[in-house]
């Protein structure tokens, strides 16, 4: 008997071992995969200039993250088909507190009117196209007035890849989505129904792309903090961590980064350690702040600057107050973009 204990003993810790070992080693191939700081090559390819008469740029580098001053990370949903780069789908930064735990994740409306570093003055989304990520980071820093130190960038692959790999998520549509585009041979065409329903990915990626509502991308963007606060809830779950090194080698080819590999394990951590229910959510610029403008035949949204970096100070200042509510705080107005 004694020896049968001990070889099970002896049999259990090796199992432990080699499993801990494989989680380890898909961790860290993951993130080397990903990752532009480990030294892989970007997957973005600048458009062709077409522009006359712009300066080229040098794209700051990011401030360091100590691990104890609030990490904002910007998020990048790229329109890429996987044949070209795009232009940014879809733009939002998450703002972590790794002392008191709290985050706040901001959907930036995607028709802003901003100065883009070397390019003049555009589209937000226009950003991701001239300079990729780094340049959108920069665009984005300078029109919130904080500091972001990373970018995650998916296009749509990747986040098919993504919530096909986490077992799909259940979600109330709040109506009826159609949409027909020639453009994508149909492939990405959209036809939800209101109601509850499991969504795989590419039923996933219909409900966060479409936008032909009254309000167009203000609603596109509350549904899609509403998606990615679910999202975040299914990756924290135990079923997920027991698929995690499956999760991970089917999302890598999609995902580019430049978090190092400690400072994903570092995030990681403190991601676990959030509430995803709690996490404020906030459309940007919010909607009392937001003008249409039409230039040069253009219709685009303009901000007051000064006022919207004001707003986030404060929206920052909020986050830490006791939690009354779970409701989106863009929904709050609007009824009127």
């Amino acid at each position: 008997m004694r020896k049968f204990l001990k070889w099970l003993g002896i049999s259990v810790t090796a199992a432990v071992l080699l499993v801990g070992g494989y989680y380890t080693y898909s961790i860290y191939h993951f993130t080397n995969q990903i990752s532009v700081a480990s030294g892989q090559d970007s997957k973005f390819k600048p458009q062709a200039q077409t522009q006359t008469n712009v300066q080229p740029v040098e794209v700051s580098l990011p401030p360091e993250w100590d691990g104890t001053e609030r990490v904002n990370i910007l998020l990048l949903g790229g329109d890429s088909r996987g044949e070209d780069s795009g232009r940014s789908d879809s733009v939002m930064v998450a703002s972590i507190d790794p002392v008191t735990k709290k985050a706040t994740l901001m959907s930036i409306l995607r028709d802003t009117y901003v100065n883009i570093p070397g390019h003049g003055q555009s589209r937000l989304n226009a950003a991701f196209s001239y300079g990729g990520p780094d340049l959108t980071r920069q665009t984005v820093s300078d029109l919130l007035g904080i500091p972001i130190q990373y970018y995650v960038y998916t296009d749509f692959n990747g986040f098919i890849a993504l919530v096909d790999s986490v077992g799909g998520i259940d979600l109330d549509v709040e109506k009826d989505m159609h949409y027909t585009s020639k453009a994508d041979k149909h492939q990405f065409d959209i036809d939800l129904k209101k109601g509850m329903q499991h969504m795989d990915g590419k039923t996933a990626l219909q409900y966060v792309r479409f936008r032909h509502d009254a309000t167009s991308d203000f609603t596109r963007t509350e549904r899609q903090r509403k998606f990615i606060t679910e999202l975040g809830g299914k990756i924290q779950s135990t079923s997920s961590l027991i698929k995690l090194p499956s999760i991970l080698n089917s999302i890598s080819p999609y995902i580019e980064t430049n978090l190092s590999t400690m400072e994903m394990l570092q995030l990681a951590s403190l991601g676990f350690n959030i509430d995803a229910k709690t996490v404020v959510k906030q459309q940007i610029p919010p909607n009392e702040l937001v003008r249409e403008e039409n230039i040069k035949g253009a219709q685009v949204l303009g901000v007051d600057e000064r006022k919207l970096k004001g707003f986030i100070q404060n929206l920052f200042e909020q986050e830490n107050k006791p939690v009354t509510t779970t409701v989106d705080a863009a929904t709050k107005t609007n009824d009127t973009p």
